[in-house]
C-alpha cells in the first residue's frame, strides 16, 4: 500500500469555494484515474496565518499506479488547481509506503 499525502494551505476568503470545488470536482476526477482506491480530506488543526490547511490522503493499491498517475494525470489536474487558485494556495506532497499497520485489538 502507498500513501500520496497533498497538504494544501488555502487563504481563508476563497476556503469555501475551494473545499466545495475540491469535493465536488477535483477529488472525483483524481479517483475516476483508477489509481487510487480512496481519498480522506482533513482539516488541519491550528490556525494558519490567513488561511486554513488541508490534508487529501489517498491510497494507492501499488506504486505502479501512484507512478501512472504522476506521470499521465497529475500534470494536468495541478495545472487546473493552479489555474483556478494560483496566488490563493500553497501546496506540497508526499509519497509515503506503509511498512505496517496496527489495530486497535
Amino acid at each position: 500500500m502507498v500513501l500520496y499525502n497533498v497538504t494544501v494551505s488555502i487563504d481563508r476568503e476563497i476556503e469555501s469555494e475551494w473545499l466545495g470545488w475540491m469535493r465536488k470536482t477535483h477529488i472525483p476526477q483524481v479517483m475516476e484515474t483508477g489509481c487510487f482506491l480512496e481519498c480522506r480530506i482533513s482539516k488541519i488543526q491550528g490556525e494558519e496565518d490567513g488561511g486554513s490547511a488541508y490534508s487529501c490522503l489517498y491510497l494507492a493499491p501499488t506504486s505502479e499506479k501512484l507512478d501512472e498517475y504522476h506521470a499521465k494525470y497529475a500534470p494536468d489536474l495541478q495545472q487546473d488547481h493552479a489555474l483556478r487558485y494560483g496566488g490563493k494556495f500553497a501546496a506540497f506532497r508526499t509519497n509515503l509506503t506503509v511498512i505496517e499497520e496496527f489495530k486497535a485489538s
